[in-house]
């Protein structure tokens, strides 16, 4: 075990540590970040070094379907233990995460609830390859849950070595991407590498997503400068990467950049993305406003400002059909979140209370 950990190094700013009571200094307890989650194994790091942590039972094992659990590049508090492994308290309040709509549990919204990703980072790095990966759909659906997030959301271009014209592809991006920065790469060349320096500074954290096989784990050992990840073939039947990445973990570069990096995700179920789908789908929400009849259901009626759009070819029938399915996910899930953001905030409630009681 590393003793005299620089927790800084791993992300840890002031806006965190003003969230620690006095209380919960007295009681020892101490912060720490979630570099991995393995079921219910959480691999920490703290000032007193790398280990493990569990949680703490009388606190998450009780009434625990409100609690809010540890995720990767969360922030927590922790009682270091010697002997064993450290014990979590509770999680701090996330600067950013970015989430979805858990897959295991999206068969009735009664079920339905959020699954994190990650957690405290700047910048959401979207990532596509250019041979046969890149899907505009799919990438609308990762800029808005991105622009939810927190974080800024920047499009990674990978494999720019086996594709021989991809400006079509960043033309068609620009128009579903305003003000997202589009970085074309070859982690296995090395060219447009020298495009994300502005992004690696020091105490920055990066969380890396996209779908299995493009890239991602190469892109790390690229930007680390040695073999942090284990990096697989491409098939010859598709060009496609083989998975690589299991599971998300966190690793800090020599530069003092912090790293997530994810498995690849077969789907993203919309979760709470009000706000990101507003954001992505900007030029369609401002035709409503030009609409002839303000209760328009833009589903034929007359002086319908969409229809219009779409008759005279300044927006296409699939961009419509895209933010129609997400807007409908979303509402699915609206009030789910809603529900959940409340009983959370009664659990930090019952949480400073126990902390009081304890003294």
């Amino acid at each position: 075990m590393n003793k005299n950990l620089d927790l800084k190094s791993y992300g840890f700013n002031h806006k965190f540590q003003h969230q620690i009571t006095t209380d919960e200094i007295t009681a020892g307890l101490v912060p720490a970040r979630v570099i991995t989650v393995q079921k219910e194994t959480y691999k920490i790091a703290a000032a007193h070094g790398e280990k493990y942590g569990k949680l703490k039972g009388s606190i998450f094992y009780q009434d625990t379907k409100y609690k809010v659990y540890p995720a990767v590049g969360d922030f927590v508090l922790v009682k270091p233990n010697e002997t064993g492994d450290d014990i979590i308290y509770r999680v701090l309040e996330r600067g950013s995460s970015f989430s979805r709509l858990n897959p295991t549990l999206r068969d009735t919204i009664t079920r339905a609830s959020e699954q994190i990703v990650a957690a405290n980072f700047d910048y959401v790095f979207l990532m596509a390859s250019l041979n046969y990966d890149f899907n505009v759909r799919r990438m609308e659906r990762y800029l808005a849950a991105a622009w939810q997030s927190g974080g800024t959301p920047v499009i990674i271009l990978t494999k720019a070595d086996l594709c021989e014209n991809y400006k079509d592809i960043i033309t068609e991006l620009e128009h579903i991407a305003l003000g997202v920065d589009i970085v074309v790469i070859s982690a296995h060349t090395g060219f447009g590498m020298e495009h994300l320096q502005k992004y690696m500074q020091p105490g920055t954290t990066l969380v890396f997503l996209g779908s299995s096989g493009i890239g991602k784990s190469s892109l790390v050992n690229a930007l680390a400068g040695e073999e942090l990840m284990k990096v697989n073939t491409i098939r010859e039947n598709d060009s496609k990467g083989q998975h690589t990445t299991t599971y998300r973990q966190l690793f800090v570069l020599n530069s003092g950049v912090v790293i997530i990096d994810t498995p690849g995700m077969r789907e993203l179920g919309m979760w709470d993305v009000e706000e990101g789908i507003e954001t992505v789908f900007s030029d369609i929400e401002e035709l409503f406003h030009n609409c002839r009849f303000r209760n328009c259901s833009h589903s034929g009626e007359l002086g319908c400002a969409v229809q219009e759009a779409i008759d005279c070819g300044n927006l296409t029938k699939e961009r419509w059909k895209s933010y129609q399915k997400l807007i409908k996910e979303a509402n699915y899930s609206a009030n789910k979140a809603a529900y959940l953001r409340s009983q959370k905030a009664l659990y930090k409630n019952e949480y400073k209370k126990f902390i009081s009681n304890k003294h």
